[in-house]
């Protein structure tokens, strides 16, 4: 109740999932994150390339993932296949300093560079480190409320379902479609789409 009018004050509406992902990913514009050739087609709803045989996907693929992922504030996400940390920051926004972001990326030179990004977005509640060669995912800093991959997997990848909390979420592209799985295995397919091969999946 307002104490000067004596009136009730309307309650603002809480965000959508889908506002909440549009709000961050206005936030962090998919531009900062090209290569400098790139970056002139940025607003092109298509995936781009990093350099490595790696691309940063169409917004509208990302879009989907997200909202399908619904990170929340306070969770712990791993993000697998961080490329140019683009998922990777939009996801810290998503969680908050209350959570945790881990990315995961096999080449080098993209770990040093998404590093060098999250410094500058001054989110240290997110890093990102090499993958492990042996084993997907980050099973030691687990089990995470939220895991995204941005490539496609042959089949689905167990080993990052096993580090899945209860009432986790997983999602990934699998054999061609997209998936959602969450921590007791259901899956929800959200159609097809066409992302860089997972190593190791």
């Amino acid at each position: 109740m307002d104490p000067d009018s004596g009136r009730t004050r309307p309650v603002p509406p809480v965000p959508s999932v889908a506002d909440r992902v549009d709000a961050a990913m206005a936030r962090w514009p998919r531009a900062r994150h090209l290569p400098r050739a790139q970056r002139p087609y940025a607003a092109l709803d298509r995936a781009l390339p990093i350099g490595h045989g790696q691309t940063n996907s169409q917004p509208t693929t990302v879009r989907t993932m997200l909202i399908a992922l619904e990170a929340r504030l306070g969770d712990r996400v791993l993000d697998v296949g961080s490329g140019s940390a683009w998922t990777t920051v939009v996801l810290a926004d998503l969680v908050g300093p209350t959570g945790s972001v881990v990315g995961v990326e096999r080449v080098p030179e993209l770990v040093l560079a998404g590093q060098a990004v999250l410094e500058e977005a001054g989110l240290p509640w997110a890093r990102i480190r090499p993958a492990d060669p042996e084993r997907l995912g980050a099973a030691a800093s687990g089990p995470f409320d939220r895991i995204l991959v941005s490539a496609m997997a042959r089949r689905v990848p167990d080993e990052l379902i096993g580090q899945l909390a209860p009432t986790g979420v997983l999602v990934v592209p699998v054999a061609g479609e997209l998936c959602r799985f969450d921590g007791q295995g259901h899956e929800q397919r959200l159609g097809r789409y066409l992302f860089v091969p997972l190593v190791g999946g």
